[in-house]
């Protein structure tokens, strides 16, 4: 579905992302996981061509996407970004809707579809469709910028930390939506993150960037049993050491309650 074919990004003679190739298969989602300046986003924003590539090529549906203008690919992507980019003078509702209004949909339909998506992102349409962004807290404008990703029923999504700024309840119960609708509508999906739970959770492949160059790529329970080299091992232990403490918390708690 998605091919990236020795992609290269160089700024100056710093090279953001070096010879990276990867394919994505339809309906599965692929983790971008690294530290910062591994290249993660730099990669995302040449999907959709933010961002053009210094050399090497990216296919969607075996189609070159230089052959397509830059805003008529966009329309057939959905973006969710860090930086949100909703746009201040319009409404909740009227960022949601920018996408399918483009292409042509029944004022009907767009509504109906806007509603829906709100409700998806625990925003109650009739308290938040007609509020500006800036009456909205900044979880409650990545929500926003997450639904308008969805908005026009893409068959991809490209979504770059799109739950870093939520509280945990709120980003679990995103998460596991996010999950449903994904599977439901068979979506294929590149998901940036730096959070080696929230890869693993999530992520039915993950691709791990250091210094622009893919160290290694495989499904979660791979990379977890053997990774290619120091560094994806130190990413790895993160959730191990975290699962740990949970669980000596759970074997403490559970020999109190048999001694009381």
């Amino acid at each position: 579905m998605i091919e990236l074919v020795s992609l290269c990004k160089r700024y100056g003679r710093r090279m953001a992302v070096d010879e990276l190739t990867l394919h994505v298969d339809r309906g599965e989602l692929l983790i971008l996981l690294g530290s910062s300046g591994s290249g993660k986003t730099t990669t995302l924003k040449m999907v959709n061509r933010l961002v053009e590539p210094s050399s090497g090529r990216v296919e969607i549906d075996g189609r070159d996407t230089r052959d397509l203008l830059p805003h008529e690919l966009r329309r057939r992507i959905g973006y969710s970004f860090q930086q949100i980019g909703l746009f201040p003078h319009l409404s909740v509702g009227e960022n949601v809707a920018i996408t399918p209004t483009l292409l042509g949909w029944e004022v009907e339909r767009v509504a109906t579809r806007v509603d829906e998506l709100l409700r998806l992102m625990e925003l109650t349409p009739e308290v938040f469709r007609d509020l500006r962004p800036d009456q909205l807290s900044g979880g409650q404008q990545q929500r926003v910028g997450l639904a308008r990703a969805l908005a026009a029923e893409p068959e991809v999504v490209l979504l770059d930390e799109p739950f870093g700024a939520l509280d945990p309840l709120t980003r679990d119960r995103l998460q596991r939506s996010f999950q449903k609708i994904r599977r439901e509508l068979e979506l294929t999906a590149i998901f940036v993150t730096h959070d080696m739970v929230e890869a693993l959770l999530l992520g039915d492949r993950i691709a791990v960037l250091h210094h622009g160059r893919l160290v290694q790529v495989g499904k979660p329970e791979e990379l977890l049993r053997v990774p290619a080299d120091d560094y994806v091992r130190e990413l790895m232990a993160t959730p191990r050491r975290q699962a740990a403490v949970v669980e000596r918390f759970l074997r403490s708690e559970s020999r109190g309650s048999e001694n009381p």
